[in-house]
């Protein structure tokens, strides 16, 4: 008898992370999104869940033999999932690969093209690995493929960095070789292929112009196709893989996404949303983990998770359509039901940074000025120059600077928040005083680490061809530490004890000063919760992103240089930010931040808009100025998005 089709999936009691037993239902062939403060469960319910349970589900199809070739999936801790399609799971994780992975290696554009060369170019010089750099016969015989010498910062003179041997740098189509094609953004790409007219290779063409259209499409029409997948952004290697799944015939699948507006302008956004909704129309479910307003505003149905964070979240605080949202009594129903207004009170300026001829990558010979004693946002379109103006021109010209970049943790399972933030060395030297020891002696990594789990707290048993299970040390009881070790206290604490301290606890404990303004640091970005010994691996993006913030601003200086600081945060962890630059600028630093989120632009006391657009529609200062004096400004998307916010706040 024929069964109607589900409507949901359904998840019963999970318990992974700080979820408490939640048991929730996700409409099947719609957009959720999944929302809440930082280290609220969002990841915990999307990620190690129900995208684990998927992975782990698909595997079990595959025979005992082909499950050993596969990476192990745990189990994750919940009672039941029903009515679970197989996931395409698009994290925010960096494209691998190495220095032979590039952008067009990682979207298989650079297939497509060597195919069509192997069939049009002249002279003919054989199939389509011949146009490979990667493959011996396509290769340049000296640098074997990588465009360098053995020094990574110089040019190979053979094949000046194109990677490619002689015959398929001089076999043309139109007059253009491969790598002509491959060095130029993906925009002008899509403008030459339509010069192609050769009826044979009409189809090969349609094919790359619709994968070139979908890059444009989702904000990376000024990337070329030979551009390292190793220096792209989290965001950009997020779209980058996003590519590869908007051409796919597929349904009834489950797509999941962690925050793809991470880089992206408002008026890129938009394009983002869109794409969003032609994969749902195909008959497909997408879960979004998001904080952003606009991809909010696109959802069929919202998962508000809270109320806090860390152990005081893992709660559905809201559940339903956005229209009702604004009135949950939650962080995010209140911030959508209070924007943050327009900065009118700017600060005067102290003085000003001079950043003088700026011409890396696409930037137009700038010379400009960086207001000292307040706070400066740098905006602009993606790839309109930005980052190089600030990361590579300003701090070549002022390397004093405090840096807050977008370089991803180690989030290994023997790295925690004492250690990254470097008061681990204090801890072990005040315990080793105390004791009369080494200070070796209380590092899990070296003597004092418990034989047995090897300082990890958890053993795991390798069961080959089902998924093991981490399981609490029978010897150290999770402690870590040999038991003579834990003998040694500081002030009535062992290693352990101190281990388990959360950041305000820890910070009424220790009053050294190279302990506590960290501590005090930690806490001031909300990661009061955190233990000192929770591995980095269990945290959420943006409480990694916090962390990398507490890491550096506890650290004298006058100048602070950050890089999109809110990648992963809640809009109320936003608010966070704002309070913690305010107290630096305070305080007479200078504060430049680099950034898209429309409410760190109302707060600015001084604007500088990049663009009109990406790549070499960019590189030019389009807009200089208090915020207020933006909302007038002509020929400025960031004008055109703060406009319409504060129309439709």
């Amino acid at each position: 008898m024929f069964e109607p089709a589900p409507t949901h999936i359904t998840i019963t009691g999970a318990r992974e992370n700080n979820l408490k037993n939640i048991t929730v239902q996700i409409p099947k062939h719609a957009i959720t999104v999944f929302t809440g403060v930082s280290g609220s469960g969002k990841t915990s319910l999307v990620f190690d869940t129900i995208a684990a349970e998927a992975q782990r589900q698909l595997n079990d199809t595959f025979t005992t033999y082909a499950r050993t070739r596969l990476p192990h999936a745990a189990q994750p801790d919940l009672d039941h999932i029903d009515n679970l399609s197989a996931a395409v799971i698009v994290d925010q994780h960096r494209l691998a690969g190495g220095p032979r992975s590039t952008v067009g290696t990682a979207t298989d554009i650079n297939a497509i093209l060597r195919i069509l060369y192997s069939h049009a170019a002249q002279p003919h010089i054989g199939p389509a690995n011949t146009y490979s750099f990667n493959h011996p016969h396509g290769m340049c015989p000296d640098c074997h493929g990588t465009g360098h010498t053995t020094q990574p910062t110089e040019t190979c003179p053979t094949c000046r960095g194109t990677r490619l041997n002689t015959a398929a740098r001089n076999s043309r189509i139109d007059g253009y070789a491969i790598t002509d094609l491959t060095a130029m953004e993906t925009a002008e790409l899509l403008a030459v292929l339509r010069l192609f007219t050769d009826e044979t290779t009409a189809p090969i063409i349609e094919t790359l112009r619709h994968r070139i259209t979908h890059l444009i499409d989702i904000g990376l029409g000024y990337l070329t196709l030979d551009r390292p997948t190793n220096t792209l952004s989290g965001g950009e290697s997020q779209r980058v893989k996003t590519v590869r799944h908007l051409s796919s015939a597929l349904v009834e699948m489950l797509y999941i996404f962690d925050e793809p507006s991470i880089g992206l302008h408002a008026r890129d956004v938009a394009r983002l949303t869109t794409l969003l909704r032609k994969l749902r129309d195909k008959g497909n479910t997408v879960l979004v983990v998001e904080h952003d307003r606009d991809v909010i505003t696109i959802a069929d149905h919202i998962i508000d998770l809270g109320p806090d964070a860390g152990p005081h979240g893992g709660e559905i605080v809201y559940e339903g359509t956005l229209e009702a949202l604004p009135y949950a009594r939650t962080h995010t129903g209140r911030h959508l039901r209070h924007r943050l207004p327009l900065k009118t009170d700017v600060r005067t300026p102290t003085g000003t940074l001079t950043i003088t001829d700026a011409h890396t990558n696409n930037l137009k010979k700038l010379t400009v000025d960086i207001p000292t004693g307040i706070l400066t946002v740098i905006t602009g379109v993606a790839g309109s120059g930005k980052s190089t103006l600030i990361n590579d021109a300003f701090l070549t010209q002022h390397p004093t600077a405090v840096v807050i970049d977008q370089t991803p943790l180690s989030t290994s399972t023997r790295a925690n928040p004492a250690t990254h933030t470097g008061i681990m060395t204090s801890i072990r030297t005040l315990l080793a005083k105390a004791n009369n020891v080494s200070p070796g002696l209380f590092s899990a990594n070296s003597t004092g680490a418990c034989p047995t789990c090897h300082g990890l707290g958890t053993t795991h048993t390798d069961l080959t061809f089902i998924a093991g299970h981490p399981t609490t040390c029978d010897d150290c009881h999770g402690r870590r530490f040999r038991p003579e070790v834990l003998q040694h206290q500081l002030r009535g604490n062992t290693i352990a004890d101190i281990l388990d301290m959360t950041t305000e606890t820890a910070a009424t404990f220790f009053t050294e000063p190279t302990i506590q303004p960290v501590l005090h640091a930690l806490n001031d970005v909300g990661l009061h919760y955190l233990t000192l010994g929770q591995p980095l691996s269990t945290l959420s993006g943006g409480e990694c992103q916090r962390l990398k913030l507490a890491t550096q601003l506890h650290k004298t200086g006058t100048v602070y240089v950050m890089d999109e600081p809110t990648t992963g945060l809640h809009m109320a962890d936003i608010q966070h930010l704002l309070d913690i630059i305010e107290r630096l600028v305070t305080r007479t630093n200078t504060v430049i931040v680099i950034e898209h989120n429309l409410d760190i632009i109302k707060n600015a006391d001084w604007i500088i808009d990049l663009g009109p657009e990406a790549g070499t529609a960019g590189g030019t200062i389009v807009f200089e100025g208090t915020p207020e004096q933006l909302t007038h400004a002509t020929g400025s998307h960031t004008a055109d998005a703060l406009r319409h916010d504060l129309t439709h706040g």
